[in-house]
């Protein structure tokens, strides 16, 4: 690259994720994402390459079982929200998402992708090598967090353009297991002051009591990679706990959503690795008229 800025490494799995169910994967496919592999850059050749050759191993299946099925329920709800009328999207740990570039509903609706200065660095980059146009829709909101509280989140979306009177969808998918409670809760605490209607689609963690084998086993073996890679795990919710989490931060939860029930029953009669397993489930919760 020509730039100093590198993703995080859960950025980069995640793309190669929905990268690699297009190649390897048979049809039906759960989601189309045809920038993904663009956006992998000079690592495309290597990530790709573990799921050609062993696509079937489990960890690798299940990667892509989880990247695709949080990205094809994000954007269903998404197109939902936007044939009423939504025009606002904000996309938090946006990492390497393509949905700005390469969907036919991005010219209807703003997109806010907030993520680490580096990640985006990263990503700008590769759109100007790549010819890859960014449509006057798409806004690049740099935080990072590690050195910014969750309270300057607002402000930071505001400055950028977005309208905390008008009511969003706010995507936070793969990231509240590598924060602790209190975190996650600073941020749930920033959705509840956007406006009424708002809805937030959040992923998280179960604890291993509720997880099934296959969620089990490959929590143990990604678990153990991503701290050696300095991204440890750290918050697991049931959904009782979850419920209590948005509820005691001022958000309506509205559904839970296991990886199995986030297509029709007939796209899991499938003919290649991929299968739902119990790990991560996606809470979708609404700002309510009156806090809770």
């Amino acid at each position: 690259m020509k730039n100093n800025g590198h993703p995080s490494r859960t950025a980069l799995m995640s793309a190669a994720a929905r990268a690699a169910h297009l190649l390897v994967d048979d049809a039906p496919s759960i989601f189309v994402d045809t920038l993904a592999q663009t956006f992998l850059g000079e690592r495309a050749e290597e990530l790709l390459g573990y799921h050609r050759a062993y696509g079937s191993y489990p960890v690798l299946a299940g990667a892509r079982s989880t990247a695709v099925t949080r990205s094809r329920y994000t954007e269903d709800r998404l197109s939902e929200l936007i044939g009423r009328g939504l025009d606002q999207y904000v996309i938090l740990g946006a990492g390497l998402d393509s949905f700005a570039y390469r969907s036919a509903l991005a010219d209807r609706i703003r997109v806010f992708e907030v993520d680490k200065p580096a990640t985006q660095c990263w990503k700008r980059a590769v759109l100007s090598e790549t010819d890859t146009k960014v449509p006057p829709s798409a806004v690049f909101v740099p935080v990072d967090f590690e050195k910014e509280s969750a309270d300057s989140l607002a402000g930071h979306l505001v400055r950028a353009g977005f309208d905390p009177a008008r009511p969003a969808l706010i995507s936070w998918l793969g990231v509240t297991m590598y924060l602790t409670p209190e975190a996650i809760g600073q941020t749930l605490s920033v959705v509840s002051g956007f406006a009424p209607g708002t809805e937030l689609i959040v992923e998280h963690l179960l604890p291993a009591g509720l997880r099934d084998a296959a969620g089990q086993s490959y929590a143990g073996l990604v678990m153990a990679a991503a701290a050696e890679q300095g991204e440890p795990w750290r918050t697991f919710l049931g959904i009782e706990e979850m419920d209590a989490l948005l509820l005691g931060h001022g958000l309506r939860p509205v559904e839970y959503v296991r990886q199995r029930e986030t297509v029709d029953a007939s796209e899991w009669e499938r003919t290649d690795a991929l299968r739902p397993f119990e790990l991560s489930v996606l809470a979708r919760a609404s700002v309510p008229s009156r806090r809770l």
